[in-house]
């Protein structure tokens, strides 16, 4: 008999363990950007300093998935008051980063902690849900494309050998 599976708002106490699955995030970003990420590391700790905030920061949260006390997934998210003389204003949320543990991918984890940020972000009076994910990670897009995203604008780049 499998354990239930728990989401629930992460803590301080959930810090390393948050530290330690991101590892799987950064290595699939590395292996196909490592011109912009970090190799993964065995010192977990080393990213406490970016998952930190989204744990205790304003207007900042963070939902794990949790099966038999271990964690196997969290999203991270932020709200903030969007205004611009050329724009609506809008109170906008935004995913900073989804990640569920590779071994038990497919299972529907993905789409319930997107549904802990749906819930939490109308809670906290946003109007709008939105997230960046890279052209390169094909199962994101079509988990977010199933749950009702849009896509709504190209982030284009292109690497610079010399800078004048």
């Amino acid at each position: 008999m499998t354990s239930p599976l728990l989401y629930r708002r992460a803590t301080p106490d959930d810090l390393l363990a948050i530290c330690e699955l991101g590892q799987q995030l950064n290595s699939l970003h590395h292996q196909q950007r490592p011109d912009t990420y970090a190799p993964a590391t065995e010192n977990f700790a080393r990213d406490s300093t970016h998952w930190r905030p989204y744990i205790d920061g304003e207007n900042r949260a963070t939902f794990i998935a949790e099966q038999a006390g271990r964690t196997i997934g969290f999203i991270t998210m932020q709200v903030t008051q969007f205004s611009s003389p050329l724009m609506q204003p809008q109170r906008i949320a935004r995913v900073g980063s989804v990640c569920v543990d590779e071994r038990i991918r497919g299972q529907g984890i993905g789409r319930a902690l997107m549904q802990c940020a749906q819930t939490w972000a109308i809670e906290h009076n946003a109007v709008d849900l939105r997230l960046t994910v890279w052209a390169f990670n094909a199962p994101a897009l079509r988990l977010y494309e199933e749950l009702g995203y849009e896509m709504r604008a190209f982030e284009m780049g292109k690497h610079l050998e010399e800078n004048p």
